[in-house]
């Protein structure tokens, strides 16, 4: 039976149902899927030595004639030795099999053999542990660079490499280049046959090379006119169109003066408002840079010409938050600021509804409770979503289409983050945004010094702890924990050790601070516990808040001047960041002690990144170098692609030459309608395919 790049996995050789069923968890379903499951690493195995020259203490191919049949000596229960030895004519090398008693049969006196592993010397006896090996004359993967792939438990390297080979030798003839000749001669890219060929079984250098560059390039190609589409496909869209007039009058209502930052963020934003296409806009700032102002300034443009405001937040309490914060900015100006979140009531809901259709809310403040069937407004104009990481493109959109409904008009929509992005990391995930950047603090703002101590100074942080609270102020204690789904796909925290968080908050009001008062927070609470617990500690009725991630977006506590975070090496830079920023929100000195035994240099090299700079856009780009882009906050969250073989931090120029190939071809051909663009349609189709919808 032919082999077919979409047929199932069981078309292979020794791939049967059970290893089948464990390539599934690597979600490799069919040859195609195992075509594009690309090396984490490469072992180059060109270079053969005979015994005497091999060199000490490093991988190394070594070729020679099994001198003496392979004996097998079981050392206890569990645990079998077989031993061997190799001769080439001018040395030996003795070999060592942990539990393979298979050896003894596979290797045959007297027969030549390449071995892999790394050679040890005692004296002059030079040896091998677990070498892999092969026949002299029928060679599969020694004398040639060969792939090492991400795997699972079941699925060697080496299984996973020959059902690749297979693969590429019996569906050569199927695979497709859907990338057009005259652009692979404009950008010089080899064909997609070769580049799988070589990114998996490399001839030389110079062939991965030019195989990952074609790889690179067309996946962020693909990835690039698919946001151009989107882009487009807006910017035909007809929407309300703000009259132009000065934002002066909404300054001067404000009782603070906005930074240069702010008043540029909001003239690029109103801009777009006034522009009459939709504007589709991410404002970027570190913590604390006034985001919600430039918000409100939006809101302002907007009510002035007869539209209203939503804006959607991921909790209640941050939804109240912004509720208390806008309503006194934006009264002063005559506009009506409403609130809806899922535990109201449901006569205020309904009062809600009612006065969002008549038009007498100008700005509502929610939760993705406006997102429910009952919600509908008199004229939405604007769509604003805070801590954009939270919510899916789809969430976005469904709010979006709200707007629709009203006037059959598309809504602005605004995309506020807290979480700084590197620039290219935001060319990819927000590659259909426009970009505003707050890129100062506002006056007073504090600057948070930040500690890293271990075990050792334990007792003196929790005298730290006391004494901040003796001056009248509040302390974060937050611990690690994750979701149960996180727990179970990466073995990380149990429910046992969760409830740890539980003991160690128990601990510390019984046997540490038992004069104070200590409220714990976790993901596990309920929502109306969690609010409960959130709204004690922002009132000043707790102390200390012991909690996991859960407060990283949370309510702002001026009074809070010390963040401390167990097991800090369990997060990542940015979350660190993110968490740093819940204290130094009042006019007291803040503080952020880390707490960490981990001595591995790159995990401590992280955590002093983070003590060296408060700058979060400094702090983003050194996450992206040390962590990569794979999830850099959790990234399948958008709804958009993940990057299988690109690099961001390293893959910048490409980036933009794809970004630059792929809005030309849209520019062109909006709709990739043309029998050369077709393939590429396909391809963006199959990519975007939780998003499909907006890309036909």
């Amino acid at each position: 039976m032919a082999i077919t790049l979409d047929g199932s996995i069981r078309q292979l050789t020794r791939i049967g149902e059970q290893r089948a069923k464990k390539l599934e968890k690597l979600k490799i379903y069919t040859p195609r899927d195992l075509l594009y499951w690309f090396p984490r690493d490469y072992q180059d195995l060109r270079q053969i030595y005979d015994i005497t020259q091999a060199p000490v203490g490093e991988p190394c191919c070594v070729e020679g004639v099994v001198a003496e049949r392979a004996v097998t000596q079981y050392v206890r229960r569990g645990m079998e030795l077989t031993k061997t030895r190799v001769v080439d004519g001018r040395g030996q090398l003795f070999l060592t099999f942990f539990n393979q008693s298979y050896v003894s049969r596979a290797l045959r006196p007297g027969e030549e053999y390449i071995f892999y592993g790394t050679v040890e010397q005692t004296g002059s006896r030079k040896s091998m542990t677990n070498p892999m090996f092969e026949s002299s004359g029928r060679r599969h993967f020694t004398g040639r660079i060969m792939p090492v792939y991400p795997l699972t438990a079941g699925i060697t390297n080496f299984t996973l490499s020959e059902a690749v080979r297979q693969t590429l030798v019996s569906c050569a003839e199927e695979i497709r280049d859907p990338l057009p000749e005259d652009l692979r001669e404009e950008h010089h890219l080899v064909g997609l046959g070769y580049a799988l060929q070589n990114i998996h079984f490399p001839k030389d250098d110079q062939a991965l090379a030019a195989a990952r560059r074609r790889l690179v390039f067309e996946e962020l190609f693909f990835f690039s006119a698919g946001l151009a589409m989107m882009k487009g496909q807006r910017s035909g869209q007809a929407a309300i169109t703000c009259q132009r007039r000065s934002l002066q009058p909404f300054w001067d209502t404000l009782p603070f003066a906005p930074t240069s930052a702010q008043r540029r963020a909001a003239e690029e934003a109103a801009a777009d408002l006034c522009s009459g296409r939709p504007m589709n806009r991410l404002l970027q700032g570190d913590v604390g840079s006034g985001k919600t102002v430039v918000a409100a300034a939006c809101a302002w443009l907007m009510a002035q010409s007869g539209g209203q405001t939503a804006l959607m937040v991921p909790t209640e309490i941050l939804a109240r938050q912004h509720c208390q914060t806008l309503t006194p900015l934006l009264e002063q100006s005559g506009l009506r600021v409403g609130l809806l979140t899922g535990s109201m009531k449901a006569k205020e809901k309904r009062d809600v509804y009612e006065r969002l259709q008549l038009g007498m809310i100008d700005l509502v403040v929610g939760t993705h409770a406006l997102l429910t069937e009952g919600v509908a407004f008199r004229r939405l104009g604007l769509v604003i979503t805070d801590e954009q990481h939270r919510f899916g493109v789809d969430q976005r959109a469904k709010l979006a289409e709200k707007g629709r409904e009203a006037e059959g008009l598309a809504p602005h929509v605004l995309v506020m983050s807290a979480t700084p992005i590197p620039r290219t990391l935001a060319l990819i995930l927000y590659g259909d945004l426009e970009v505003s950047v707050l890129d100062e603090l506002p006056p007073g703002r504090q600057h948070i010094d930040t500690f890293l101590v271990g075990e050792d100074k334990r007792e003196r942080m929790y005298g730290f702890v006391r004494r901040q609270v003796a001056e009248g102020h509040q302390v974060y204690i937050v611990c690690p924990s994750v979701s149960a789904e996180s727990t179970l796909e990466k073995g990380a925290m149990t429910a046992t050790e969760l409830k740890a968080v539980e003991e160690y908050a128990e601990k510390l009001q019984t046997a540490v601070f038992p004069d104070l008062r200590v409220g714990l927070v976790h993901g596990r609470q309920s929502a109306k516990a969690k609010e409960q617990v959130m709204t004690r500690f922002a009132q000043g009725e707790l102390d200390i808040l012991v909690a996991t991630t859960v407060i990283e977006v949370g309510v702002d506590v001026s009074n809070a001047t010390l963040m401390v975070i167990e097991n800090a090496e369990r997060f990542g830079l940015s979350q660190l960041h993110q968490l740093r920023g819940r204290v130094g929100r009042g006019k007291a000195k803040s503080y952020c002690v880390l707490v960490s035994d981990n001595r591995n240099p790159e995990t401590r090299q992280r955590m002093k990144a983070l003590c060296a700079t408060n700058d979060g856009f400094q702090i983003a780009e050194e996450d992206l170098k040390l962590r990569g882009p794979g999830d850099f906050f959790g990234a399948r969250q958008h709804g958009l692609p993940q990057l299988r073989v690109a690099d961001l931090a390293g893959d910048v120029r490409v980036l933009q030459e794809a970004q630059a190939a792929a809005a030309k071809r849209v520019a062109d051909d909006p709709d990739l309608q043309r029998p050369e663009n077709v393939p590429i349609k396909a391809q963006i189709q199959a990519l975007f395919e939780t998003n499909t919808d907006r890309l036909n």
